[in-house]
């Protein structure tokens, strides 16, 4: 069920800290957290852009709601041209077939730390596209970042780039931070600190956004691979996050770790998570896969074994025992399209009500 009344077709885009192809800055968040209005003057300028009859609509209150339900993952590789060549596999259309699917909210990479992303976030145009074809479908938009922890403030820069996104009313209606990157060379210890920190000013500059954290199952990170974040600070940044996303991609697993199904592999990474903040309730979306239906390596990317559909069912049991208020499979693109109806059905009845 959605959220969110559909809004009729109207957007205008954001342009962040760059004039994109027209000569005129329409928003200026540049990397010094500087934050400028849209002027209503160039309206007619965006428009000239996107698709469909421009106007303004009521800003929406943000809310932890967007991480409920039924979710649907897209990252740079499957819908930015600049990562997935010049006609990518997801696009905004493709939302139509998300709504279509049970889909509630859209968890998009917004901003990238590379040099195919010189400006910090992703294409305005592309992003702009998606909240608007998503809010029109009753669709929320959570906007994540990838850090890689650097010292500059280059990471809490661009997930700033992401919460100060603004489509004539619209925004993300959330904001994620995938809290996975370890190939930095930096010691644990370090690298923890720098989480701490990039949570605490991100937590700092918008107390009010529904922040969710993107983290490594427990169990990958204490009994599969003990060395891949040690001593990982899940008590510091406890207070920082609305809702936790562990990423519980049991097609990884081997069957001999007894963790290759949907249901152990998820269920004991969230009691694990729960207890390790301190919180036996908290609000959980938990992200299962990767992809799949036949279980068999993707073809496009072989060293990644894909989910059953019989262990996808399991995993939406899970949801249930573990009282989640959401679910997902990373990623869209990934899932077959020929059960991703089911699919949804499945983990919708598995998430359970918000408390």
């Amino acid at each position: 069920m959605s959220r969110r009344p559909p809004l009729p077709v109207a957007v205008a885009a954001v342009l962040v800290g760059l004039a994109v192809g027209i000569g005129v800055p329409l928003l200026v968040v540049s990397l010094a957290r500087e934050v400028r209005a849209v002027p209503a003057s160039f309206d007619a300028v965006v428009a000239t852009r996107l698709p469909g009859t421009m106007a303004p609509v009521a800003a929406v209150e943000r809310t932890v709601a967007s991480y409920d339900g039924v979710g649907a993952w897209v990252d740079v590789f499957d819908f930015v041209p600049a990562y997935a060549g010049d006609v990518p596999p997801v696009t905004a259309a493709t939302v139509d077939e998300m709504a279509a699917a049970g889909v509630e909210t859209v968890y998009l990479q917004a901003a990238r730390l590379d040099d195919r992303t010189p400006d910090g976030i992703v294409d305005p145009w592309l992003l702009a596209e998606f909240v608007h074809r998503a809010h029109g479908a009753g669709i929320d938009v959570v906007g994540w970042y990838l850090p890689k922890w650097t010292e500059d403030q280059g990471d809490l820069a661009r997930l700033l780039l992401i919460d100060g996104f603004a489509v004539l009313g619209h925004r993300f209606d959330g904001v994620a931070v995938d809290i996975e990157w370890n190939q930095d060379g930096l010691e644990p210890d370090e690298r923890s600190r720098r989480l701490v920190r990039l949570s605490g000013d991100l937590r700092a500059h918008d107390p009010t956004a529904p922040l969710g954290a993107i983290v490594m199952s427990p169990v990958q990170i204490e009994v599969v691979n003990d060395q891949f974040w040690p001593g990982f600070p899940w008590a510091d940044i406890a207070e920082d996050y609305d809702v936790w996303l562990p990423m519980s991609y049991w097609s990884f697993r081997s069957a001999s770790s007894g963790y290759r199904d949907g249901y152990t592999y998820n269920t004991e990474g969230v009691q694990r998570l729960r207890a390790n903040i301190g919180d036996p309730v908290a609000r959980v979306h938990s992200i299962g896969g990767i992809g799949g239906v036949d279980g068999v390596d993707d073809p496009d990317d072989p060293p990644e074994p894909l989910a059953t559909f019989e262990e996808i069912a399991d995993f939406a049991r899970s949801l249930t025992d573990t009282g989640s208020v959401g679910g997902s499979i990373y990623d869209w693109q990934t899932l077959e399209p020929s059960i991703r109806v089911e699919v949804g059905e499945l983990l919708a009845a598995g998430a359970a009500p918000a408390p």
